[in-house]
């Protein structure tokens, strides 16, 4: 299996390249599944139920969430509706929406969680023991599992990559929108970036334009932060996954940028 996971789609301009080279990228490399971070997909903060759908219409199979999923208000009604729209599995249970999906992809299934860290991040509860529970009630008997760990410290991701392998076939870290340069297998089998990066514009600081940022750091105060515009590039990687083991082959990192 071919798996095409795209790193956080910011705003509208990550949502226009996104348009732009998604099915290209499907074509160049033979993908049967497309999973995407669209956290930030409106404005760059939140995703809304309509912005959603047009993502799905692109051709994304199932789009994950992170510690912004519930910021625009109209998500909360619509994510128990949609199952391929995730939120964190240790999010409290009461929380909206589905904590994992299962699909299929020409008869071979997958299964897709994503999970929050807590370094610097909300308290959840602890993702690892929320991968354990998913390993054994949710994936059990399912080789291919695609895991979004949507954390903010490297040393968190690179610790949950490691606790996961061997039984995931991949450990994408989002949440940073820089994408690094860590691309690896895993003696046990799995896929592992730190993280994946940002869909978006990098003509500013992580999506935001620059000036309002730099003023917060320099005086403290609260600014408004906008999208930002200018330089804007597609991040992802391309990850060969065996159907029957769940091992990964093969991850390598995508960049596209328009000309």
């Amino acid at each position: 299996m071919k798996l095409l996971f795209i790193g956080d789609v910011n705003a509208r301009p990550g949502r226009q390249i996104l348009k732009d080279f998604l099915q290209p990228l499907k074509e160049e490399y033979s993908i049967d599944l497309v999973v995407a971070n669209v956290e930030n997909a409106a404005h760059g903060i939140g995703i809304s139920p309509k912005l959603a759908d047009e993502i799905l219409e692109l051709g994304v199979d199932v789009m994950t969430g992170g510690n912004h999923l519930y910021n625009v208000k109209e998500i909360v009604e619509y994510l128990p509706a949609q199952p391929r729209l995730l939120r964190a599995a240790n999010f409290p249970s009461s929380a909206p929406g589905f904590a994992h999906f299962v699909g299929e992809s020409d008869g071979v299934p997958y299964f897709v969680a994503t999970l929050s860290g807590r370094t610097f991040m909300k308290p959840l509860d602890c993702p690892f023991q929320a991968f354990d529970s998913l390993v054994k009630y949710d994936a059990s008997g399912i080789p291919i599992r695609i895991i979004d760990f949507h954390a903010e410290a490297t040393s968190e991701k690179v610790a949950f990559g490691l606790y996961a392998d061997g039984r995931a076939s991949a450990v994408i870290g989002t949440h940073t929108h820089v994408q690094t340069a860590d691309e690896r297998i895993l003696p046990g089998g799995a896929a592992y970036i730190t993280d994946v990066g940002m869909t978006g514009p990098h003509n500013g600081v992580i999506g935001v334009q620059a000036d309002a940022v730099i003023q917060r750091f320099i005086t403290g105060m609260p600014t408004r932060f906008e999208p930002a515009d200018g330089d804007v590039m597609l991040h992802a990687v391309v990850i060969d996954i065996d159907e029957a083991s769940g091992r990964a082959r093969s991850i390598e990192r995508i960049q596209r940028r328009n000309e």
